[in-house]
Formats: C-alpha cells, sequence, structure tokens
C-alpha cells in the first residue's frame, strides 16, 4: 500500500541516504555533507526550517520531498521551494513522485501560498518531461546563482 506522509525522527536515516543517492544520480558522489545529527536539527529542532514528506509502502521508504518556505515580495504570501524530490530508481514509474509533490501542491493550496518551485538540472531530460507533464513551466527567463565556499568568505569578510 502506497502512503505520503510527514517525515519522522526515525526517517532521518533513510532520508540522508537517499540525498546520498540523489547526489550520486546528479554525478556529485563526493558532495554530501550533512549529517544526521544535521539533518535532524534541522527538520525537528526546536525552529524547524525545512520539512520532509516520504513516499513509502510496504518495502518501506522509497522517495522523499525536502522542502521549506519561501516568500513573494510581488504576492505578498509565502510559496513552498522544493529542494529535493527523489524516488529510487527500482520505484520510478509508480507514482511516487507525482503523489509527493501532489502532497506539497495541497499544502500550498490549503495554506494559501502562491507556489511550488524547484529546479532541475538541464540535462535531466526524464524528470523535465515529468515536470512539464504535471502541468509545470520552466522559468527560462531566470539564471540562478550561488555564492558558497571561498568566494562566499571571501566576500564576507571583504566588509562594507
Amino acid at each position: 500500500m502506497k502512503a505520503i506522509r510527514e517525515a519522522r525522527r526515525d526517517d532521518v536515516p533513510i532520508i540522508l541516504q537517499l540525498i546520498h543517492d540523489l547526489a550520486v544520480y546528479e554525478k556529485e558522489p563526493d558532495a554530501v555533507r550533512n549529517t544526521p545529527e544535521g539533518l535532524e536539527e534541522a527538520l525537528f529542532g526546536s525552529h524547524p526550517r525545512i520539512f520532509a514528506h516520504v513516499a513509502e509502502d510496504d518495502g518501506g521508504v522509497q522517495g522523499f520531498a525536502l522542502w521549506f518556505l519561501n516568500y513573494s515580495t510581488w504576492e505578498g504570501v509565502h510559496g513552498i521551494y522544493l529542494e529535493d524530490l527523489y524516488v529510487r530508481p527500482e520505484a520510478r514509474g509508480a507514482g511516487y513522485g507525482k503523489a509527493l509533490l501532489q502532497t506539497l501542491a495541497g499544502i500550498a493550496a490549503e495554506r494559501g501560498y502562491a507556489r511550488v518551485e524547484w529546479s532541475v538540472l538541464n540535462w535531466n531530460e526524464p524528470s523535465i518531461q515529468f515536470y512539464r507533464s504535471l502541468g509545470a513551466l520552466p522559468q527560462e527567463e531566470w539564471i540562478t546563482f550561488r555564492l558558497s565556499g571561498a568566494p562566499l568568505a571571501g566576500f564576507a569578510g571583504a566588509g562594507a
């Protein structure tokens, strides 16, 4: 039986394993520095800033969605930013990804949020086609920028 539910503390090890699996899929196998303790604090600490849902069946957790709130200054309301959506390869095509996204869409609609957004690697054609099939549209006029590592530290220390 398939079910989507909010993640629990005891899901942290499997979610972290799926994060590692996602990194391998995205060709960055050594990029994950997250820890069980860090993920647990982020999800279940005194002030959680991220949220997660898992897709499970009788065989256990098959996928997850990890998300946080963003805010549209133009709309004047929050939205959901989907940081990660991952379904085990052997479970793909069974509706888990769609069910996870529908759950987030339901949360957004119920809470009056303006949107659900996410990024996808430009080479990930199966996911791009899946998202388009749901009615999601790429935001091609926007370019994502990231400041991290040494450039972040250097810029932070440069002063005003």
